[in-house]
């Protein structure tokens, strides 16, 4: 059981399994809410959320003890986040949550691409393969036909 808590795998497989729960979830939730207003709750709820998880685990940390380059791209990482949520939830408040998730998951096929230019990843034919097939999936589910 220990390994698989270390495990990469188990961690990103619950994290896809939170963010379809996130979509359905949201999806109704929006129903009569402003999208930017249930942004601002979801984010209440996940910083106090994670204050819990901190202080039951032990691992608050002084900001003094985080480089400044590792601020500086947490708090890009941060904006990016919410620019994220905003535009989700105001997609989710105008579209099918089946087809709104998979035009947000997109994200996988350009992770990829800025992995490779950014920060000099290597992905091999039957990655690229992969992430193809993941982009062209994404469209096929958003399709209205």
């Amino acid at each position: 059981m220990k390994t698989l808590l270390l495990s990469w795998q188990f961690w990103a497989v619950l994290a896809a399994l939170f963010a379809a729960m996130t979509a359905i979830f949201a999806k109704v939730g929006v129903e009569g809410v402003g999208a930017d207003f249930a942004t601002f709750i979801r984010t209440w709820v996940v910083i106090f959320a994670l204050a819990v998880i901190l202080t039951l685990t032990g691992e608050w940390q002084g900001f003094s003890e985080i480089s400044a380059r590792s601020a500086v791209f947490l708090v890009l990482s941060g904006l990016a986040t919410g620019a994220s949520w905003v535009c989700y939830f105001r997609a989710l408040k105008l579209g099918d949550a089946a087809r709104v998730a998979p035009i947000d998951k997109l994200s996988v096929v350009l992770v990829a691409v800025f992995g490779v230019v950014f920060l000099g990843e290597r992905l091999s034919l039957p990655n690229w393969l992969g992430i193809c097939l993941i982009a062209a999936g994404a469209v096929l589910v958003a399709w209205r036909a």
